[in-house]
């Protein structure tokens, strides 16, 4: 990295980031409380209000939101008539999943190979030490230029939408002139990268019951509906042959003009098994970034061991669908129940439930935020050009804010690149990133406020 004082500062600052980012990882802040106790969101939040107050911020609040999460607020007032910059992240995780699979315990933050592993360093705890680390960077050296607010979300991960919720009620409170969201991430590490759509989300649980009780398999199998198979049968439905989406109603050709993601880097990133063919047509980015894809993120059903010979009288699955900008996410939701409900074979009964939706995003990367950000981008990366890319995942109070602010431009920047693994098991922050960024987005502030 060039020198400058600013990235200098960053530098000198990553030990105590370090520090600072295992306090947050250890809390385990997953925000499914029948999971986790409410007491370790509660921690991050407090730890998260103490910090802003250190910094010098103003207002500092726990927003306590209709969906029984808290919102950790604050506000940094810059010099008289400076633009006002909201700063984005969440300190609720994703659920370690099998902790056993971790190379390392899940809630401890441990170098290795040269990046840091924990759940939520870098989906989003990684992002607020961004965020703390560029405000500190202009601090010393000649102060924020920009009026500052922080939003650290408690629930992002559920889907359940309480800062939504919120910052409807409360519209005055999150306004700005521009808002940086923290929880995106290159398209690669090293290749500095803002991502211009968000597909939108919707999350459906399906049950289907068939029998009054469970039945003996050899006396009554062959003719009673297994409510098991006919839960089987209903999922499949929602793919083709090829893997491709296939929702009644719901388009499914959409393709990808921008940045292309190469199927082999993808296969890659992903882990793809050898022999293992990817599903879906179109280029790889059309099918992560400009189409829906549906999800089986769980099934409730006998496990193989402890099992019985029976007819199964009931099963659930939840369901996820991500939809692309321009699909609207309240009526894909519609498709789905109606597709749910006309291929669930064998006259089976049927009921869904709806358990979080959001909506796509698309930014305007024309605007004069982006100008400053690829200039802030290219010193803190040097030698390399800003992209622009597509992200598969949901942020829903990106079209929340949209909706309420619609003169607000608004980035997503992160530290989410393909290494990181976010969601998975052994989740990893590479340093290098957080540095970079914190001088990206510290510089940012500096040529936003100039400009």
């Amino acid at each position: 990295m060039s020198s400058n004082p600013v990235a200098e500062t960053v530098a000198s600052l990553m030990p105590r980031a370090k520090a600072e980012l295992a306090e947050l990882v250890a809390f385990k802040s997953v925000a499914d409380f029948d999971q986790y106790p409410k007491s370790e969101s509660e921690g991050a939040a407090n730890w998260i209000a103490d910090a802003l107050r250190t910094e010098g911020f103003q207002d500092v609040a726990l927003l306590d939101t209709p969906d029984g999460t808290q919102s950790v607020y604050g506000y940094l007032p810059g010099p008289e008539g400076a633009k006002t910059v909201l700063l984005y992240a969440h300190y609720d995780v994703q659920p370690p999943l099998d902790e056993t699979a971790w190379t390392t315990p899940p809630f401890e933050l441990v170098e290795r190979d040269g990046r840091w592993y924990g759940r939520g360093s870098a989906d989003c705890k990684g992002g607020l030490v961004m965020h703390l680390l560029a405000l500190r960077a202009l601090k010393a050296n000649g102060g924020v230029p920009v009026h500052v607010k922080v939003i650290a979300e408690g629930s992002e991960e559920q889907g359940t939408g309480g800062l939504e919720r919120y910052a409807e009620a409360h519209p005055e409170l999150l306004s700005a002139d521009t808002i940086v969201i923290g929880d995106a991430g290159n398209f690669r590490a090293g290749l500095p990268t803002v991502t211009a759509t968000l597909r939108g989300m919707t999350l459906v649980r399906v049950q289907v019951d068939t029998l009054e009780g469970n039945l003996h398999s050899g006396q009554f199998g062959g003719a009673a509906p297994d409510a098991l198979a006919a839960l089987i049968r209903l999922l499949d439905s929602l793919r083709a042959k090829d893997g491709s989406t296939t929702v009644d109603g719901l388009a499914g050709e959409a393709a990808w003009d921008g940045l292309q993601y190469e199927e082999q880097a993808f296969r890659e990133d992903a882990k793809v098994l050898d022999g293992v063919e990817l599903i879906g047509s179109g280029t790889v980015a059309d099918r992560v970034w400009a189409r829906p894809a549906v999800t089986v993120l769980g099934i409730d059903c006998p496990p193989v061991v402890g099992a019985t010979p029976s007819v199964q009288a009931s099963a659930r699955a939840l369901i996820s669908l991500r939809v692309p900008p321009g699909v609207d996410a309240a009526e894909a939701t519609k498709l789905l129940e109606a597709h749910i409900e006309a291929h669930t074979p064998w006259g089976a009964r049927v009921s869904t439930e709806r358990i979080g939706q959001g909506q796509a995003f698309r930014a305007d990367t024309s605007s004069p935020a982006y100008a400053s950000m690829a200039e802030a981008m290219a010193v803190a990366y040097p030698g390399r050009e800003m992209q622009s890319a597509g992200m598969g995942g949901s942020i829903p109070l990106c079209n929340t804010l949209a909706s309420l602010y619609p003169e607000t431009e608004i980035l997503l920047i992160g530290l989410s690149e393909p290494e990181a693994q976010i969601h998975a098991v052994n989740e990893s922050v590479s340093p290098d990133e957080l540095e970079r960024l914190s001088v990206a987005e510290a510089l940012f502030l500096r040529n936003y406020a100039a400009s």
